[in-house]
């Protein structure tokens, strides 16, 4: 898993905020509907029995959005090696994540076979992805952002160094993180998000550090200073960013659900396996967490079940 996916989603979020400074009111509009028409790709997504229509955003329905970090190359498509699933609702006022580990042992939904997830991007690209996670979860996927890691050092870089309280001394690649507070520039957010092995706690860990850099964003962002960047953050979200949000409907997010992203609590697996299959190794989900991780995004989402009650 290289990077927090859900930077993709703090991306966003950035743009929300620059755009209501009232200062920079027209110019910054005009550039932002230029960079989302850029990164605006629709998706040839069939909808499911728990969302037959497509969620209104105007009336405070609360939805789910797939973030996917994508290591690309040139004439390598990657894969998705990060994978983070959010559900946001205005009425209970926060936001679920989960991270589903990309080694997970899922039906790739397309391809009529099973495999690690975050295979099903390069066997299909976002479509696939959404439809293997979808069934994977249980839960309706509304909206779907793909970012390319590279994207995400740019930004931190261009918003200037953050800040994050780590919990425990690790090396990473050709950084050492002392435990205590430290400065990250992007290509030691990188770093810093990627370290699983040394952490006592795996995932867990992992995941945390992903969450204090996303919100490490979200704060720097809000900056005088960072919003005299925007049209530099915007450069690096035409290049880099995609997703099936119109830039109306991100300004509906901006209006209707920015108290909801505040809040963000965190579903974490943490009790499967490994297990090596044809000489491959895979992560089995433990079945009763991912039933309850389920059951919590469904009642999030106010969807029901698609699986029969035996």
């Amino acid at each position: 898993m290289k990077i927090s996916r859900l930077m993709k989603w703090c991306l966003g979020i950035i743009i929300l905020v620059i755009i209501s400074i009232g200062g920079f009111a027209y110019t910054v509009y005009y550039n932002a509907t230029s960079t989302f028409e850029k990164i605006y790709t629709p998706i040839e997504h069939t909808p499911t029995e728990q969302r037959t229509q497509p969620v209104t955003l105007q009336e405070k329905q609360p939805f789910s959005m797939l973030l996917l970090g994508v290591d690309e190359r040139e004439h390598d498509k990657g894969r998705s090696d990060t994978i983070i699933v959010l559900s946001v609702n205005p009425q209970t006022k926060n936001t679920l994540m989960v991270s589903i580990p990309r080694d997970t042992y899922t039906t790739i939904v397309g391809k009529n076979t099973k495999d690690k997830i975050n295979h099903a991007y390069a066997f299909g690209g976002i479509e696939m992805s959404m439809n293997s996670v979808e069934k994977l979860l249980d839960i309706p996927i509304d909206y779907v952002a793909k970012v390319n890691m590279k994207g995400f050092e740019q930004v931190i870089n261009t918003i200037g160094n953050i800040q994050v309280q780590n919990e425990i001394a690790f090396q990473q690649g050709s950084h050492h993180f002392k435990k205590g507070m430290v400065t990250l520039d992007g290509e030691a957010a990188l770093d810093y998000v990627r370290m699983r092995k040394e952490d006592p706690q795996g995932d867990f860990g992992r995941q945390n550090r992903q969450k204090q850099v996303i919100q490490s964003i979200i704060e720097k962002g809000t900056s005088l200073k960072t919003l005299m960047k925007y049209q530099d953050i915007f450069n690096i979200l035409g290049k880099n960013v995609s997703t099936n949000l119109t830039f109306n409907q991100i300004k509906e997010l901006q209006q209707n659900y920015r108290q909801s992203l505040s809040d963000i609590k965190q579903i974490h697996f943490e009790k499967g396996q490994g297990k090596i299959i044809n000489g491959i190794w895979y992560y089995i989900m433990d079945k009763k967490e991912l039933s309850q991780a389920s059951s919590t995004l469904q009642k999030h989402l106010e969807v029901s079940s698609t699986k029969k009650v035996k």
